[in-house]
């Protein structure tokens, strides 16, 4: 018996080459489906990222705007194709690394340069604020309210300016001063001439002044009196002066006989010369009497009468007067004046209508002729005190007057 071998059919062979080429056909068909997918995806991304990447970005540099068109994605890419140059120290109002959106504002502010002169030193520095204030601020000055600033905080920071802080500082001090006593000489009609007495003693006093000085970057700029108290009571010497005449001294007596002819002729001589006496005397006193007048409640004699006489005021707390008088004295208020030495002696006490006694203690440059300057301790009341004029002033002498 031989082995049975199957049969090999036509249709067999035929199904599944049938089979193999429609496997073939589909994979074919597939893959060309995913290679046009691919395609449009890519052409699909290309077109999104071109309508996409391409952008309008706004500038904003010192104030003035301007618009740029860019496909860069981030600032320093844009700063870069546009060529702007951003310094160390301007200011950028966004990263230089951040990316920028379509219609995005990117302000640059220049930083400006200065020199900031302060506290003994000069640094040049750099600024993108406005205003002297805030630039100062910014760089980290302090600035106290004594303190000076040049030009005024409020001035515009520009290119290559100088700004200098003046530190200003404050102290206040006390000075004492030693105020000498004057010498007051009085009439004494009880006294005779030549005979001195002391009624007062003198005792100098002491003024507590209180002065400000005002320092700039450490220089002594100013020095005022801003007040002043007493301490010790000034209290004046007053020596009373004899005005009584003395007697005459008694004639000798001479024990000797004369003959009545002498005795008559003496008489007669005796008598011519005690009415000529009396006539000088007569004379001299009419002619002082009509120098005596009585102001104030005091009677006393003058040397000689100014007419219109023009007046002013001063005061030691102006600037430049000292305390000092051109007499060597120290000026007090409701004695002291200055005057023209050529018609009011100094040292001299005169009798002003309308003000009082005063005595000639002072001079001034400006003082000329019929005119005086009065002293006051306050500025104010010698600027109230203004300019009179058409004064009479009645000229004393060294003594003062005083109500007996």
């Amino acid at each position: 018996m031989g082995n049975f071998q199957p049969e090999d059919t036509h249709e067999s062979r035929s199904s599944s080459k049938s089979y193999a080429l429609r496997w073939k056909h589909e994979k074919m068909r597939q893959l060309t489906l995913a290679a046009v997918f691919s395609i449009a995806l890519t052409v699909l991304i290309l077109l999104v990222i071109n309508g996409q990447g391409k952008k309008q970005v706004s500038f904003v540099i010192d104030g003035q705007p301007t618009t740029v068109e860019t496909r860069k994605s981030l600032l320093q890419e844009v700063l870069a194709e546009q060529s702007i140059v951003i310094n160390p120290h301007d200011k950028v109002s966004k990263p230089l690394n951040g990316a920028l959106l379509d219609g995005d504002q990117v302000e640059i502010t220049r930083a400006a340069q200065i020199r900031v002169i302060a506290d003994g030193q000069t640094k040049t520095q750099y600024t993108t604020e406005n205003t002297v204030k805030d630039a100062i601020g910014t760089l980290g000055y302090q600035v106290s309210g004594n303190d000076k600033v040049y030009p005024a905080k409020s001035a515009a920071v520009t290119a290559n300016m100088d700004i200098r802080i003046v530190r200003v500082e404050k102290q206040t001090a006390q000075n004492k001063v030693t105020v000498p006593f004057q010498v007051i000489k009085t009439a004494d009609p009880s006294l005779y001439t030549g005979d001195n007495r002391v009624i007062q003693r003198g005792q100098s006093g002491v003024v507590v002044q209180h002065i400000q000085k005002v320092f700039q970057d450490g220089k002594l700029i100013t020095k005022t009196m801003t007040g002043k108290e007493v301490q010790v009571s000034r209290q004046d010497k007053v020596i009373a002066v004899g005005t009584k005449k003395k007697p005459a001294p008694k004639p000798v007596v001479l024990a000797a006989v004369t003959t009545t002819k002498e005795t008559k002729k003496a008489t007669t001589a005796a008598a011519t010369t005690k009415k000529t006496k009396a006539a000088t005397v007569k004379k001299v006193s009419s002619s002082s009497d009509s120098n005596v007048i009585s102001r104030s409640g005091v009677q006393f004699k003058y040397k000689k009468v100014l007419k219109n006489v023009s007046m002013t005021a001063y005061s030691s707390q102006e600037p430049g007067i000292g305390t000092r008088t051109a007499s060597g004295s120290r000026v007090t208020e409701g004695r002291t004046i200055a005057v023209d030495t050529s018609v009011i002696p100094m040292g001299w006490w005169v009798y002003i209508e309308g003000l009082g006694f005063r005595r000639a203690e002072d001079t001034g440059s400006a003082i000329k002729g019929n005119k005086i300057d009065v002293y006051y301790e306050s500025l104010s009341a010698a600027r109230n005190f203004g300019r009179k004029s058409g004064r009479t002033v009645y000229v004393i002498g060294p003594v003062k007057p005083e109500l007996n």
